[in-house]
């Protein structure tokens, strides 16, 4: 009898102890990667916010970013005087913490983008169904001057920065204090965790694995809910062709076999069958009728 070639290493992903439903509120924190599943979610019918401070890399940040929204008093407002605040050598104000879309030619207008948007952070998290943590790196950049973590060196010159690497208890001793304060605020949230495909290619491959490696062990020993992403890319997509033009990125291709499998693992039939109609949907409506 013919036998068909299994020509893919397929990652076995566990069942989850629970699905997504339509229409929940999902929250997704980190690399750039987050940006891509973001956008497959809100176009299948979720309710989404997506990296509400810009991209996030390493788990230092992130974890800094929830943390501070987390009490409804908003303990991360800011006032002009914060030390996150900088000014660079065109009159731009920056913030060490926040994207450069928050970034502007008045401070009072760059405290008012960062606190309005810490609000609806803060909101986010005590009304959020799931929480997406896409973790990048465990490179992270301090201030040499104070020794103040940075989210963002907004293109500033390398002696300004320390360059450190996280180690695994680094990163679980900080995300278990995290986890538990985020368990008291919002009971039924679903935190699920995920390393992102996208190699750092500035820090070097050999670094990058090394980088990489120290994640997986610090999401095993928190004993989380975890995608593999990564895995996926790595061994489902060993190839070239799955793969952007930089050789680095994923290709859309890849990209969309990571959200089926990502369907396939958390989404029921009823959910996949919402989600389905609701790309549909988006897709008519981003048609242009071309007029002759």
């Amino acid at each position: 009898m013919y036998r068909i070639m299994e020509l893919m290493t397929r990652i076995d992903i566990p069942k989850p102890g629970w699905k997504m439903k339509t229409g929940a509120t999902v929250l997704l924190v980190g690399s750039c990667f987050a940006e891509e599943v973001g956008r497959k979610m809100r176009r299948g019918g979720f309710d989404v916010m997506v990296n509400p401070f810009g991209t996030l890399y390493n788990p230092a940040s992130i974890a800094v970013c929830l943390d501070s929204a987390l009490s409804a008093t908003g303990d991360f407002s800011v006032d002009e005087n914060s030390e996150l605040l900088f000014q660079d050598g065109t009159g731009i104000w920056h913030s060490w913490m926040h994207h450069s879309r928050f970034s502007s030619l008045s401070k009072r207008d760059l405290v008012e983008r960062i606190n309005r948007t810490n609000s609806e952070l803060s909101d986010c998290l005590h009304e959020a169904d799931v929480l997406i943590i896409t973790l990048g790196t465990s490179i992270i950049y301090r201030l040499k001057a104070t020794g103040m973590l940075v989210a963002n060196c907004h293109k500033m010159v390398d002696s300004m920065f320390v360059r450190e690497r996280m180690n695994v208890s680094d990163i679980t001793e900080q995300w278990t204090a995290l986890l538990q304060r985020l368990a008291a605020v919002n009971p039924r949230l679903k935190v699920l965790f995920t390393v992102s495909p996208i190699r750092h290619k500035r820090d070097g491959f050999h670094v990058n694995q090394i980088s990489k490696g120290i994640l997986l062990q610090a999401v095993d020993e928190l004993a989380v809910d975890y995608f593999p992403s990564y895995e996926i890319m790595m061994d489902e997509l060993r190839d070239y062709r799955f793969y952007a033009d930089d050789m680095i990125h994923p290709s859309e291709l890849a990209v969309e076999h990571i959200w089926q499998r990502f369907q396939d693992t958390y989404f029921d039939n009823k959910t996949k069958d919402a989600v389905a109609k609701a790309e549909k949907e988006w897709a008519r409506h981003q048609h242009r009728t071309l007029i002759l």
